[in-house]
């Protein structure tokens, strides 16, 4: 099968894979929800506090805050879900090392998919809630849909370049268990999830604007409010990081603990 037609597949493999968990789906969507219904009310108590904090006034905020909450899990904010670190523990790497297909694009094809369904089941029920409940803006033209679209498929990227990074750590860790928690802590804190980066003050914040982690939520939300179009940003940090992913898998062929077989 040719890439033209691979890769198209595996897309829909991975949508198809993860609809046989809809419940699963399901409740996050709720979870999602209701912890987007406190954010929203911690949020209004602190814009009413500190009006236009960030740049943002208090829609914009509650615009943000359910927002990032449908991207949970399209962008797998709290890491993992590629299977890798199992296939790893299991032998089965060994098999994908040796495809015809890079280790790499294949994965990356199958989180698309993924992506593309907790997008639908997992992140349209908080947002369409939060429009019910609160109120929420929209980009003011097709265009800044487009953007939005584009940098929002540009953060999936981001995210899975850097979870695939911590899943190919195994291969020299044996347990991912430490870099996955400490990937977690980062990507949820750095990516603008808990707060909007915008708010942190002076050379944190400077530092947390830089990192890749804020390509994930925060300029994919900046496009969404018109704040700033940081297509560049995300661009730049997928290259590095998908290079980086590159080089690891070119590296697990030759120095690699399978602990299955």
């Amino acid at each position: 099968m040719t890439a033209i037609y691979l890769y198209p597949t595996l897309v829909l493999y991975g949508f198809r894979k993860h609809a046989t968990y809809v419940w699963a789906a399901l409740a996050g969507a709720f979870t999602n929800s209701v912890f987007g219904i406190l954010r929203a009310y911690v949020l209004i108590a602190l814009w009413q506090a500190r009006p236009h904090l960030g740049g943002y006034d208090v829609v914009d905020a509650v615009t943000f805050c359910f927002i990032t909450q449908a991207m949970i899990g399209p962008m797998q904010l709290f890491g993992g879900g590629l299977g890798i670190p199992e296939r790893i523990r299991s032998g089965d790497i060994a098999l994908d090392l040796v495809r015809p297909a890079s280790l790499q694009a294949w994965t990356l094809a199958e989180d698309l998919g993924r992506a593309g369904y907790l997008l639908v089941v997992r992140g349209l029920p908080p947002t369409l809630l939060g429009a019910l409940l609160f109120g929420l803006t929209r980009p003011d033209s097709p265009g800044r849909w487009a953007l939005f679209a584009l940098s929002f498929a540009l953060g999936v990227v981001v995210s899975f370049a850097w979870r695939y990074l911590v899943a190919l750590s195994v291969c020299w860790l044996i347990d991912e268990r430490g870099v996955a928690t400490v990937s977690m802590v980062l990507m949820t804190f750095f990516s603008g999830l808990v707060l909007p980066l915008t708010i942190f003050p002076g050379w944190l914040g400077e530092l947390a604007r830089s990192l890749p982690f804020a390509a994930m939520v925060q300029v994919p939300m900046d496009v969404y409010l018109g704040k700033s179009d940081g297509l560049v940003f995300q661009v730049v940090w997928a290259a590095v990081l998908l290079a980086l992913g590159a080089a690891g898998t070119r590296l697990i062929r030759y120095k690699v603990v399978i602990q299955g077989g």
